[in-house]
């Protein structure tokens, strides 16, 4: 009986026990406490995209070209142009693979029929300059008239023309001037070599903007001009803070998307990328540009 009686008697048998037995869980909460905010202040936590605009993020994707092993471009050399396809890929691809405002669609031999029975001459006139809701050059008057022409032949000849494509004009020979130029920078001594020290991330993170910013108006200037730029196929025009409003609340994570994969809408369609192969980051950029610029 008594055996029995001491199986049930409690671990705590006097006062002091029962205080040491509290204070002792008191301590462990308060440890666990203590470990669980040291934990979360920290450990850095961000969400899925978040580090796109930080400072290491925006100085990669702005970063000089020769970083890659890419080969500076010579501003003094004969300009290159570029080949149709590309021309096509980077100002034309964004209507003219849709059919966006009416553009005839590339391979659709019954659309482009008519306007390949207006001529070469008719059809490259109003390329360059531009008719009802097609912009001049396609938006980006950087274009050579000679690329835009060569472009306008691959998309007529795609469709059922036989045009000719255009010779590209033989470059004028070096003056005299410009000779004696290039032979100076070739023989000139390389300069020193200047260890920079390492700039502070707050200083430069503004440089950085600026220089994103620069990457995102090029991109529109190439390939979101021809609809962002005129209110084509129900794309917002930018500047237009009414027709923005409502998108810019959806947040930049679900416009990065729409603009990296493409969208369609009520009014109409928006194609990956704006019918570039410009990365991911490039394009972020051009939508963190038009953003801005419609705030």
């Amino acid at each position: 009986m008594s055996d029995a009686h001491n199986d049930h008697e409690s671990a705590i048998r006097n006062p002091k026990q029962l205080v040491a037995a509290v204070a002792g869980f008191f301590l462990v909460t308060v440890i666990g406490i203590i470990l669980l905010v040291s934990f979360v202040t920290t450990t850095k936590l961000t969400g899925a995209g978040t580090e796109s605009q930080s400072a290491e993020s925006i100085a990669m994707r702005v970063r000089p070209v020769a970083d890659e092993g890419y080969t500076l471009k010579d501003v003094n050399a004969p300009k290159v142009f570029l080949a149709a396809e590309t021309v096509y890929s980077a100002n034309c691809a964004a209507c003219h693979t849709s059919g966006a405002a009416g553009a005839p669609k590339l391979g659709d031999a019954g659309a482009w029929a008519p306007r390949i029975g207006q001529g070469y001459d008719t059809l490259v006139k109003h390329a360059i300059e531009g008719i009802r809701a097609m912009p001049a050059k396609g938006g980006n008057p950087d274009l050579d008239d000679i690329e835009v022409a060569r472009a306008v032949v691959y998309l007529a000849n795609k469709s059922g023309a036989k045009f000719k494509e255009p010779d590209v004009p033989a470059a004028p020979p070096a003056t005299p001037a410009q000779a004696a130029a290039t032979t100076s920078a070739v023989t000139a001594p390389a300069p020193a070599p200047v260890v920079a020290a390492a700039a502070a991330p707050a200083a430069a993170a503004a440089p950085a903007l600026m220089l994103a910013a620069d990457t995102g108006k090029a991109l529109y200037g190439t390939a979101c001009l021809a609809c962002h730029g005129a209110g084509i196929a129900g794309a917002p025009k930018v500047g237009d803070k009414a027709a923005w409003a409502p998108r810019i609340k959806q947040g930049t994570a679900v416009l990065y998307e729409h603009a990296i994969k493409g969208f369609q809408g009520k009014a109409g369609m928006m194609p990956p990328k704006g019918g570039s192969s410009a990365p991911d980051d490039e394009v972020k950029a051009a939508v963190d540009y038009m953003i801005a610029s419609s705030r």
